[in-house]
């Protein structure tokens, strides 16, 4: 097995009018050892200071810095779409993505690329806000295209466990990986959209969560703690496209030959009345409800295009000999 080389890897960040947040996330990776080749920042048409912030940081970071500000506001599947495709052009072999609201971990390059040589998709653990282990849902009910809440959050003593999701919060991923399932589908704008690419990662490789913490959250959410698990306060923004971007998870299901109706209907069910849910519980209102529903009906009109497709692969696959 080949030894990791952090030089091959690049970080690749989005961001959108939160200069404060992405300041912290800059300096964590100035404190960086080893650092990366490349840091890419995909700034998603902010209209406050980020372009002079990014640019106060361009000598003092321990890396080449590309900064890359789209015209309008793509939400963060564009960005990721967009920032690995940059990646991805540079030659990088590794491609780490992240939000703008976590610090990295001094050595977490070093921690993710000492599972390089056994995995293509590799899924670091998180530091909540407040400093305790953050839980992700690592595993999907694969014909309900939702997460399982209650996957194992303990590690045996291999230190990885399986995964068929994914999370642009610190998802790590070869360019090979990427070259056969093409770059995430900008399409979606917010929601499901690094869930169905860590699906599709997980059909082309070995997908797993590490026992590595890598990342730290540095933005306070409004949560429900139900002891085990928690449930995040959201925005009427997410419950539209919680509820419109189904339509495009079955749409790749139908183009893979996975799509199942009964079950999916079923996670589509269960994933509405996790947004009720959410909103009495967490929120405390009922006023974002005409959300979810004009996202079922715009849902329904991206069901019936016939002309859709799948992202394309970057690369055509290669002949089996």
């Amino acid at each position: 097995m080949s030894r990791f080389d952090a030089t091959t890897a690049t970080i690749v960040v989005v961001t959108y009018n939160r200069t404060h947040l992405l300041t912290r996330l800059l300096e964590s990776i100035e404190r960086m050892s080893p650092a990366p080749g490349h840091l890419v920042i995909i700034d998603n048409a902010s209209t406050d200071d980020t372009t002079a912030v990014v640019e106060s940081f361009r000598d003092r970071l321990p890396t080449e810095l590309v900064y890359r500000r789209l015209e309008t506001n793509t939400g963060g599947s564009g960005g990721f779409s967009e920032g690995m495709r940059v990646a991805y052009d540079l030659g990088s072999e590794w491609m780490w993505l992240m939000d703008d609201d976590v610090e990295v971990v001094s050595d977490g390059l070093a921690r993710m690329g000492k599972w390089a040589p056994r995995f293509r998709s590799i899924q670091g653990r998180r530091y909540d806000y407040d400093g305790s282990e953050f839980y992700w849902q690592y595993r999907i009910a694969e014909s309900m295209a939702i997460p399982i809440p209650y996957a194992p959050a303990a590690f045996d003593d291999s230190g990885f466990k399986p995964m068929n999701s994914g999370c642009f919060e610190g998802m790590f991923i070869h360019r090979d990986i990427v070259a056969k399932i093409g770059l995430p589908d900008p399409r979606f704008f917010i929601y499901w959209d690094d869930q169905l690419y860590g699906w599709l990662a997980s059909r082309e490789t070995p997908s797993v969560i590490v026992d590595e913490f890598v990342l730290r959250r540095t933005r306070e959410i409004k949560q429900w703690d139900m002891g085990i698990r928690h449930m995040n306060a959201s925005s009427d923004a997410y419950r539209y496209y919680i509820m419109r971007n189904r339509a495009y998870l079955q749409k790749y299901y139908r183009a893979l030959g996975e799509y199942r109706a009964l079950p999916f209907t079923a996670g589509t069910a269960l994933t509405f009345v996790k947004e009720l849910i959410r909103l009495v519980v967490v929120e405390r209102k009922i006023s974002g409800t005409s959300h979810l529903f004009r996202g079922l009906r715009d849902g329904r009109a991206i069901s019936r295009d016939d002309s859709w497709q799948p992202m394309p692969p970057l690369e055509p696959a290669r002949p089996v000999a």
